[in-house]
């Protein structure tokens, strides 16, 4: 992968992030019933720091949980679907009744959202869902959109938007690459 540009750096994501965590305490008037679950695999780590400010903002700790989508997607074979555990999701206790704010690096299609919204319903029936992400490149196949948004970037097809992560690529960045 060729880097074209560097979107984001550390400091530009925590701010972001800590943007996104203020719009999401305001829109739900606090943080009671509220519950997040980061999108495997980026997505995760960017909930944890969301709790983590809730936590530092309001003072009151956010049930955080994970879920791999992969079982729920509409464009994978039934072979790479069956190699999912169950020990790939973990939801944060019952979502019934609760706000669920989904949370992801990139949203691009949105099929990856329209996945996790399913998959959260096997978990039982929230009050509501949200959706949170740090990147919002545009190109949707379905009618989703984000409630809250890190930074749009316009993109063409032909490139990625890399979103890397301390836990995962070792760094903090968004970076723009040309796909190959």
């Amino acid at each position: 992968m060729i880097f074209k540009a560097t979107l984001m750096d550390e400091a530009a994501m925590m701010r972001s992030l800590a943007r996104i965590t203020h719009e999401i305490i305001e829109r739900n008037q606090g943080c009671d019933e509220l519950c997040l679950i980061g999108i495997k695999r980026r997505g995760v780590p960017l909930s944890t720091i969301l709790a983590t400010n809730i936590q530092r903002f309001e003072g009151a700790g956010v049930p955080v949980g994970y879920v791999d989508i992969t079982r729920y997607r509409d464009d994978l074979t039934p072979t790479c679907v069956t190699s999912v555990t169950a020990a790939d999701t973990l939801f944060p206790g019952d979502v019934t009744g609760k706000t669920v704010v989904l949370v992801d690096d990139v949203i691009y299609t949105g099929r990856t959202a329209r996945a996790a919204i399913e998959a959260v319903f096997t978990a039982g029936r929230p009050k509501s869902i949200q959706l949170a992400v740090l990147i919002d490149r545009g190109h949707r196949e379905l009618p989703i959109k984000p409630d809250f948004v890190g930074k749009n970037v316009p993109t063409s097809h032909d490139e990625i938007v890399q979103v890397m992560v301390q836990e995962i690529d070792g760094i903090w960045q968004v970076c723009l690459a040309k796909a190959e």
